[in-house]
Parts: C-alpha cells; structure tokens; sequence
C-alpha cells in the first residue's frame, strides 16, 4: 500500500507537470474553431499546420530567433572555459584566497539576478553597449557563470586525483593527464551545466527588455513572443505554435543530453 501511493503521488505529479506542456502542443495543432469552442478537446481531432506556419511567416521570428541562439551558445560556451578552469584551480590547486573565492561564487550564486538590472543598465549605457548582442551576452555569461563552476567543482572533486597522478607518472604533463584522463571523466559534468546554462540563457526575458531599447532587430524570441498579437487581438493558435517552437530547442536539447548526464562518473578510469 505505501508503494503504492508513492508511485500514484508520482504520477500526480507527473501529470500536474507535463499537462500544461501538453496542452500548449495541443492548442498549436488545433483549428480555430477548436481553441475557441465552449467544449474542450484533449486530442486534436483535425490537425492543423496553419498556426506554425503564421508563427513561422510572423514579422521578425528568424531575426529573433537567430539572436537567440548566437546570445544563448556564446554564453554557455564561455561560461563553460571559464568555469573549467576555475573549477579546476579550486579543487586541485593550493593558493591564498581560495576560500574566499568559493564563498564569493556560492553568494553570486544565491543572488536574485534581478537585483542587477539597474546597475548592469548604467553599466552599459556608459560603456554605449545599450541595443548589443555582445553586451547582451555578457550578461547572460554572468548569470551562468556560478552555477557552472559550483557544478564543475563538485563533478572535479569526485574524480580521483590519483588518477591524474598515475598519468604523470606514465609520462603525461599535467595539461596531457587533464586533456586525456580528468576532461573525459568530466563529460557528464559538461553536458549537465551546458543544458541547464542554455536553458537559463534561452528563457531569459528581463535583462532582454532593460538592454535593448532602440534597436527592435537585437531582441530575442522571449521578447518577441511576450507581443505576439495580430490586429484582433491575441491569436491563440498562433501564440502557442510560436511558445512550441520556442521550447523546441531546449527540449531536444535535453533529449539528446539526459541520457548522458547520468553516465558513471568513472567510465574510462581503467587503464587499458
């Protein structure tokens, strides 16, 4: 019995989760008709491609689209360089300050982001960075920095540094034991920051609207989809059409990741 209503607490919980997902995949096939009739329908009963192609053909989408994912990749590529090498200074290197540096990245960490909209606005009308994707980018670089080098700091510090050691012994360089025996280890560590950076970086909404001002072609698909309307109002089919491809990307993304992310933390520390 108590198996039992874990496992039915699970799938309550389950279906809390994904049905709002559902229903929005479900609402972007749907006719006009359907979205607006009094009885709702749980299954498309005549699926429709026509609210995807108006999302598609809509002013702006792949200008937005394509700022997006130039923002959300140069982010999270960079965040993971520098993180790597933080990480790896914090758990295999000796130096002072150290402990000051681990609390100084937990507490950037735990800050709420919106609390720096002020200041990174006064920073980069200063600096005449307002209405740029490279500003914008920084930014989004910040707000994944911590995450990744806490991240990448507990995934280090669990692999042996005996392992590293042996590969110097056999005549590796610290840099060549890293690169062959530690970076391959690391690979699940990689993939888990990089998916939870991009979707950090993909959603991100505020920073967007407080940084580019002027010039509407800099913006980016949260921005676009937050005012996607037509001359009647809100186009239901559409918006949810444009929400899916929207989402698109960050769940493919985790659907080529997960199975990844859970890979043992030891596969090739034998020596063959």
């Amino acid at each position: 019995m108590k198996r039992f209503m874990l496992n039915a607490a699970a799938v309550a919980v389950l279906v809390t989760t994904i049905f709002p997902v559902y229903w929005m995949f479900l609402t972007a096939f749907k006719p006009t008709r359907d979205i607006q009739s009094d009885t709702p329908t749980f299954w498309p009963t005549h699926p429709t491609l026509d609210h995807f192609v108006t999302a598609i053909n809509a002013p702006g989408f792949w200008t937005y689209w394509r700022n997006s994912l130039l923002v959300t990749v140069g982010a999270v590529l960079i965040a993971l360089v520098v993180a790597l090498l933080a990480a790896f200074a914090v758990t295999r290197m000796s130096w002072r300050g150290k402990g000051a540096f681990v609390v100084a990245v937990f507490a950037a960490q735990m800050a709420p982001w919106e609390a720096l909209l002020v200041p990174v606005f006064i920073i980069a009308r200063d600096t005449q960075l307002l209405d740029s994707l490279a500003m914008l980018t920084g930014v989004y670089f910040m707000i994944t920095l911590p995450f990744t080098i806490v991240t990448l700091r507990g995934f280090l510090a669990a692999i042996p540094v005996e392992l590293e050691e042996a590969a110097q012994v056999d005549g590796c360089s610290r840099l060549t034991a890293f690169r062959r025996v530690v970076f391959p280890l690391l690979a699940p560590g990689l993939m888990a920051t990089s998916l939870f950076g991009f979707i950090t970086a993909w959603n991100e909404f505020a920073f967007v609207n407080v940084l580019i001002i002027k010039d509407q072609d800099r913006r980016t698909l949260p921005v676009w989809l937050s005012s996607f309307r037509d001359v009647f109002g809100t186009d239901w089919g559409a918006t949810m059409a444009a929400a899916s491809l929207f989402a698109l990307p960050a769940l493919l993304l985790f659907l080529f990741l997960q199975r990844r992310v859970g890979t043992g933390m030891t596969t090739g520390a034998v020596k063959g």
